[in-house]
Protein backbone atom coordinates (compact mmCIF):
# COMPACT_ATOMS: atom_id res chain seq x y z
CA UNK A 1 0.00 0.00 0.00
CA UNK A 2 2.93 2.58 0.53
CA UNK A 3 0.76 5.63 -0.83
CA UNK A 4 0.70 8.53 0.95
CA UNK A 5 -3.19 8.86 1.27
CA UNK A 6 -3.52 5.97 3.47
CA UNK A 7 -3.78 5.33 7.25
CA UNK A 8 -0.97 3.69 9.32
CA UNK A 9 -3.34 1.79 10.40
CA UNK A 10 -4.42 0.76 6.62
CA UNK A 11 -0.60 0.60 5.82
CA UNK A 12 -0.28 -2.02 8.55
CA UNK A 13 -3.17 -4.22 7.73
CA UNK A 14 -1.98 -4.26 4.06
CA UNK A 15 1.59 -5.28 5.37
CA UNK A 16 0.12 -8.10 7.75
CA UNK A 17 -1.71 -9.67 4.89
CA UNK A 18 1.14 -9.18 2.63
CA UNK A 19 3.01 -11.15 5.42
CA UNK A 20 0.50 -13.55 5.29
CA UNK A 21 0.59 -14.25 1.85
CA UNK A 22 4.44 -14.79 1.56
CA UNK A 23 4.41 -16.65 4.77
CA UNK A 24 1.64 -19.32 4.81
CA UNK A 25 0.23 -18.95 1.33
CA UNK A 26 -3.21 -17.87 2.71
CA UNK A 27 -4.52 -14.32 2.88
CA UNK A 28 -7.16 -13.61 5.68
CA UNK A 29 -10.60 -12.62 4.35
CA UNK A 30 -10.04 -9.17 6.26
CA UNK A 31 -7.58 -7.37 9.10
CA UNK A 32 -8.11 -5.06 11.66
CA UNK A 33 -5.52 -3.05 13.02
CA UNK A 34 -5.97 -1.17 16.92
CA UNK A 35 -3.70 0.90 18.63
CA UNK A 36 -3.50 1.97 22.29
CA UNK A 37 -0.90 3.83 23.72
CA UNK A 38 1.93 1.49 22.90
CA UNK A 39 -0.06 -2.13 22.49
CA UNK A 40 -0.87 -2.46 18.47
CA UNK A 41 -3.06 -5.62 18.29
CA UNK A 42 -3.82 -6.70 14.61
CA UNK A 43 -6.36 -9.57 13.97
CA UNK A 44 -6.27 -11.52 10.94
CA UNK A 45 -10.38 -12.28 10.13
CA UNK A 46 -10.76 -16.00 8.39
CA UNK A 47 -6.86 -16.33 8.15
CA UNK A 48 -6.92 -19.95 8.99
CA UNK A 49 -7.07 -22.45 5.87
CA UNK A 50 -10.00 -24.94 5.08
CA UNK A 51 -6.92 -27.40 6.01
CA UNK A 52 -6.29 -25.80 9.69
CA UNK A 53 -9.95 -25.61 10.21
CA UNK A 54 -10.65 -29.32 10.13
CA UNK A 55 -7.22 -29.47 11.89
CA UNK A 56 -8.78 -27.23 15.01
CA UNK A 57 -11.70 -28.77 15.07
CA UNK A 58 -10.14 -31.41 17.86
CA UNK A 59 -8.51 -30.03 20.96
CA UNK A 60 -5.06 -31.85 19.80
CA UNK A 61 -5.50 -29.94 16.40
CA UNK A 62 -6.05 -27.03 18.12
CA UNK A 63 -3.01 -27.20 20.11
CA UNK A 64 -1.09 -28.45 17.14
CA UNK A 65 -2.10 -25.62 14.40
CA UNK A 66 -1.55 -22.95 18.07
CA UNK A 67 2.58 -24.11 18.32
CA UNK A 68 2.85 -23.83 14.38
CA UNK A 69 1.51 -20.33 14.04
CA UNK A 70 3.76 -19.63 17.13
CA UNK A 71 6.51 -21.24 15.62
CA UNK A 72 5.99 -19.60 12.41
CA UNK A 73 5.31 -16.54 13.81
CA UNK A 74 8.63 -16.34 15.39
CA UNK A 75 11.08 -17.65 12.93
CA UNK A 76 9.74 -15.03 10.44
CA UNK A 77 8.63 -12.14 12.89
CA UNK A 78 11.49 -9.98 11.63
CA UNK A 79 10.40 -8.65 8.56
CA UNK A 80 7.18 -7.44 9.62
CA UNK A 81 8.70 -5.93 12.94
CA UNK A 82 10.75 -4.28 10.34
CA UNK A 83 7.95 -2.92 8.31
CA UNK A 84 6.04 -1.82 11.33
CA UNK A 85 8.57 0.63 12.37
CA UNK A 86 9.08 2.20 8.47
CA UNK A 87 5.38 2.56 9.19
CA UNK A 88 5.33 3.85 12.32
CA UNK A 89 8.62 4.88 13.33
CA UNK A 90 8.44 2.85 16.49
CA UNK A 91 10.26 0.41 17.13
CA UNK A 92 8.46 -3.46 18.05
CA UNK A 93 9.86 -4.65 21.35
CA UNK A 94 7.69 -7.49 21.92
CA UNK A 95 5.14 -9.61 19.78
CA UNK A 96 2.94 -12.68 19.79
CA UNK A 97 0.80 -14.49 18.06
CA UNK A 98 -2.69 -16.08 19.25
CA UNK A 99 -5.26 -17.83 17.47
CA UNK A 100 -9.18 -18.62 18.27
CA UNK A 101 -9.91 -21.85 16.17
CA UNK A 102 -13.56 -21.81 15.93
CA UNK A 103 -13.52 -18.43 14.47
CA UNK A 104 -10.61 -18.81 12.16
CA UNK A 105 -8.89 -15.35 13.69
CA UNK A 106 -5.11 -14.90 14.20
CA UNK A 107 -4.66 -11.80 16.79
CA UNK A 108 -0.71 -10.53 16.51
CA UNK A 109 0.22 -7.95 19.68
CA UNK A 110 2.91 -6.14 19.88
CA UNK A 111 4.00 -4.22 22.74
CA UNK A 112 6.79 -2.11 24.72
CA UNK A 113 6.30 -4.88 27.57
CA UNK A 114 2.74 -5.04 28.85
CA UNK A 115 0.34 -7.50 30.16
CA UNK A 116 -2.22 -7.61 26.92
CA UNK A 117 -5.54 -9.28 26.90
CA UNK A 118 -7.31 -9.42 23.45
CA UNK A 119 -11.20 -10.38 23.28
CA UNK A 120 -12.35 -11.16 19.91
CA UNK A 121 -16.48 -10.08 20.14
CA UNK A 122 -18.75 -11.78 17.81
CA UNK A 123 -19.44 -8.45 16.07
CA UNK A 124 -18.63 -4.81 15.47
CA UNK A 125 -19.20 -1.77 17.91
CA UNK A 126 -20.58 0.97 16.21
CA UNK A 127 -17.89 3.25 16.48
CA UNK A 128 -20.07 6.68 17.59
CA UNK A 129 -21.19 3.87 20.88
CA UNK A 130 -17.34 3.92 21.50
CA UNK A 131 -16.15 5.99 24.29
CA UNK A 132 -12.60 5.94 24.30
CA UNK A 133 -10.06 5.94 27.06
CA UNK A 134 -10.94 5.73 30.70
CA UNK A 135 -8.68 6.07 33.43
CA UNK A 136 -8.40 2.59 35.22
CA UNK A 137 -9.61 2.86 39.08
CA UNK A 138 -7.46 -0.42 40.65
CA UNK A 139 -9.12 0.03 43.57
CA UNK A 140 -12.55 -1.13 42.31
Amino acid sequence: MGNSNSTMAQQIAQAASDYERQNRGHVPQSVSVVLSDSTLVVTLHGALSPAEKALALSPDGAMQLQEFHQRLFANSLHALRQEIKRITGVEVRDAAVEIEPASGAVMKVFTTGAVVQVFLLSQSVPAESWSGNLPCNSST
